[in-house]
């Protein structure tokens, strides 16, 4: 039998900030979620937004750049896989369902004033080791973010965004 794909790759602005935990052996696990934008026309020609949350967990090392970098609004770049838990919840028994990103390469987007961080990047090796942080392309100084695009004509403002 073949073998499946199970690739994800999402861009995106961090929702809230991460909640930080520690496994029973004490590794670091960061959970947040991440809001990717889809603009499209309705029936009546007008463009609409529609915002996907999407849950990312992250593991070891990558959780601790999480914490330390990530925040509330920081754009990233991800690269996981799909992995959906199941459990029974104890109030009430019903089989319960979580489906989550499983972070195996990010990258910070942004400047330093953006993020409190310069635009890196971070990979998780296949194995239980962990890759050092890394800049994406060479000196993080020549980055330099492209304009956001203007909505006032659409009615948008800033209390319509999720973060």
């Amino acid at each position: 039998m073949a073998r499946g794909v199970n690739k994800v790759i999402l861009l995106g602005n961090v929702g809230k900030d991460p909640e930080i935990r520690a496994s029973q052996g004490g590794m670091a696990i960061a959970s947040f979620s991440l809001a990717t934008a889809d603009r499209a026309k309705d029936q009546t020609g007008n463009w609409v937004d529609k915002t996907e949350w999407h849950n990312l967990v992250a593991f070891g090392r990558t959780a601790e750049i999480v914490r330390d970098y990530v925040k509330k609004g920081t754009q990233l770049y991800i690269e996981g896989k799909i992995q959906t838990r199941s459990w029974d919840d104890k109030e009430s028994g019903q089989k319960k369902y979580r489906t989550e990103i499983l972070i195996n390469d990010m990258t910070l987007l942004g400047g330093r004033d953006a993020a409190g961080a310069g635009g890196g990047s971070y990979e998780r090796s296949t194995g239980s080791s962990y890759a050092g942080a890394r800049s994406s392309a060479g000196s993080s100084s020549s980055y330099s973010q492209p304009a956001a695009p203007d909505y006032a004509d659409q009615g948008i403002t800033d209390d319509d965004i999720p973060f």
